[in-house]
């Protein structure tokens, strides 16, 4: 997987307008299908409900939520409309890690540490995941499909690597 994602990407913040709507459903026949991406990990513990979320949606927007009870900390959200390369290059991750071929039926239960869940429409595939939160690679190797949850482990860490400096600079 490749990691030159920031390559030509760039964020549009606030409302699209109708132009930047147009451009954005433009592009090939891969491009037109539909594409939605959700994450979600988070526990619930002695601090309440904590959890990291975000989401592409089909028209663009980047939706971000982060809540941590720890030290009355207070729920973080936040919005943008993304740039369609942008998009493009999250496609094309997903695309080149092959995460859609996977199956999360031997993968870790979500527990009491935690769950993660991945969700993914591309085109016409949709697809879910849930497992447990991982707290290491010791986690992938020692589980009963080592391959398809280190496929799973490293998709989510480039698509944190990916998201966090958008969410950080809007």
């Amino acid at each position: 997987m490749t990691l030159a994602i920031f390559e030509n990407c760039s964020v549009l913040e606030g409302k699209q307008s109708r132009e930047e709507k147009r451009v954005s459903r433009m592009g090939s026949e891969e491009e037109k299908g539909e594409f939605y991406l959700r994450y979600y990990v988070g526990h619930k513990g002695k601090f309440g409900h904590e959890f990291l979320e975000f989401e592409f949606r089909p028209d663009g927007k980047l939706r971000y939520a982060n809540n941590s009870n720890y030290k009355n900390d207070t729920i973080i959200r936040k919005e943008v409309y993304l740039n369609p390369a942008v998009l493009r290059e999250c496609r094309r991750i997903i695309a080149e890690s092959e995460i859609m071929k996977e199956d999360d039926n031997n993968w870790p239960e979500p527990d009491r540490v935690g769950r993660q869940e991945l969700e993914i429409v591309m085109g016409n595939e949709h697809i879910s995941f849930t497992t447990s939160k991982i707290g290491s690679l010791v986690d992938v190797q020692s589980s009963a499909d080592p391959d398809g949850l280190r496929i799973f482990y490293y998709l989510v860490q480039v698509t944190h690597i990916y998201i966090f400096p958008i969410i950080i600079t809007s």
